[in-house]
């Protein structure tokens, strides 16, 4: 079945236009509602969380609206991170979770994800069944079976106590000064919560959301500021998340950062060595750096590639019975702990890694040699379609052709944005750069 609203991460757009109106959402509530309740009975309930944005407020009521039309009873968490949504969708037994997010995009972006009843991410089937749905007549339930709607007071703390328990029991984080950057985004209260009640000094940045804030020169997207706070403060680490809190960053001591592909390293390392890696593999997709790939199997590691997203490297997780994957982005998906990417979680693996071998965060950052890496967007309008033109494809066919055997071309269209993404991996650094400088010049003039 064939998608149209539903890109790689739920559906995306700009706020008040197409597909993120309020039209739209109330809609996408309704015919989720059909699909979940198709037995027809009541007792269905599902859990809305959403970051900071002004929107969320809008995007919120259509959605419950078109949710409890539809008999659906709707549990409102307010702002919580993504995988908090994840958590709390199969922890209080729902049958649906939304989450109300456009991740690391700016403030006039927002997006709708869905989990379902087991917390992961929907399947493109089920989305392409909810699409097909919202464009049939959706039928609105007998007056006396309309669902309730209220707000859930404790659903942030049930996330935060499960985040304190991902820590080896016993293993506390006293002594340690870390900044937390919250992007001004979902885990503006969680995270530094989380911190403090593990025994950290913590040193709070965005943290202080206004609707409009939210991932301005701050978070994992824009960690300089995170960066300059650790530096200043000699604080022993620095965590940087995203809008909604499902990606991260590492800064240490010294304000160098580690990005998903190096915290990956760490951690399927570590796992490796203490048994709890399965069948030795770590999932990742084709943007994770060669690098990586030499550095595991150089420990006898595997790595398995996918597609851009962190819903498709989850499905090969979940396929293949792994339970560490990630991408270079700063989702990192261990399903020992989270049905999705998290950040906080992920940020704690770090910490516990600290103090467990007593070694300094800028001893444990750099894990390998990444291999030079350029990546380049190209913006354009609605209704182009890039890759389909042939002078692109013979533009990206001479590409490859210069780069034959001494590197790697992936270009790609953005699930998220309406961006071409131009990546090159190649140790001859000015080969590199000038095969991305040329096809970014050739896709421009196509355009």
């Amino acid at each position: 079945m064939s998608r149209k609203l539903f890109g790689t991460d739920g559906v995306r757009g700009q706020a008040n236009s197409w597909p993120m109106t309020a039209d739209l959402a109330l809609r996408l509530g309704a015919a989720a509602g059909r699909f979940f309740r198709s037995d027809g009975a009541n007792g269905h309930r599902v859990v809305i969380g959403k970051d900071t944005r002004l929107s969320c407020y809008m995007l919120e009521n259509a959605l419950t609206a078109g949710l409890t039309s539809t008999g659906m009873n709707v549990l409102l968490l307010g702002p919580v991170p993504t995988p908090a949504v994840g958590y709390l969708t199969r922890s209080m037994r729902a049958d649906l979770g939304i989450m109300i997010s456009a991740s690391h995009n700016a403030a006039s972006d927002n997006g709708i994800k869905f989990f379902g009843p087991d917390g992961f991410k929907l399947s493109d089937e089920a989305e392409a069944a909810i699409e097909a749905i919202i464009e049939s007549e959706i039928a609105p339930v007998p007056p006396l079976e309309i669902g309730r709607a209220r707000r859930i007071e404790d659903g942030l703390g049930r996330y935060v106590e499960y985040a304190k328990t991902t820590l080896p029991r016993g293993l506390r984080l006293n002594g340690l000064k870390v900044v937390i950057d919250c992007a001004n985004g979902a885990a503006y209260r969680a995270a530094p919560e989380v911190l403090w009640e593990l025994g950290a000094e913590v040193i709070p940045v965005g943290v202080e959301p206004d609707g409009y804030n939210i991932n301005r020169d701050v978070g994992s997207t824009s960690p300089r500021a995170a960066a300059e706070t650790v530096v200043a403060h000699g604080a022993d680490l620095g965590i940087s998340l995203d809008g909604d809190a499902d990606r991260v960053v590492i800064i240490d001591e010294k304000g160098q950062l580690a990005d998903g592909d190096q915290i990956m390293a760490l951690l399927a390392s570590r796992w490796a060595d203490g048994g709890r890696l399965k069948s030795g593999t770590l999932v990742a997709t084709v943007m994770s750096n060669l690098g990586l790939e030499r550095h595991l199997a150089g420990r006898g590691l595997r790595l398995e590639r996918t597609a851009v997203g962190d819903r498709y490297v989850v499905e090969r997780m979940r396929a293949g019975g792994f339970n560490l994957g990630g991408e270079q982005s700063g989702h990192i998906v261990m399903t020992d702990y989270a049905t999705t990417g998290d950040g906080l979680i992920a940020g704690l693996q770090f910490l516990g890694a600290m103090v467990e071998t007593g070694k300094k965060a800028s001893e444990l950052v750099r894990q390998f040699e990444p291999v030079p890496q350029l990546l380049k967007n190209v913006r354009f309008a609605a209704g182009q379609a890039p890759m389909e033109l042939s002078t692109v494809r013979d533009a990206v066919r001479e590409a490859e052709t210069r780069l034959a055997g001494c590197g790697r071309l992936l270009i790609r269209m953005s699930g998220t944005e309406p961006l071409v993404r131009v990546m090159v991996e190649c140790e001859d650094s000015q080969l590199m750069e000038s095969i991305v400088d040329s096809l970014v010049q050739k896709i421009e003039a196509a355009l």
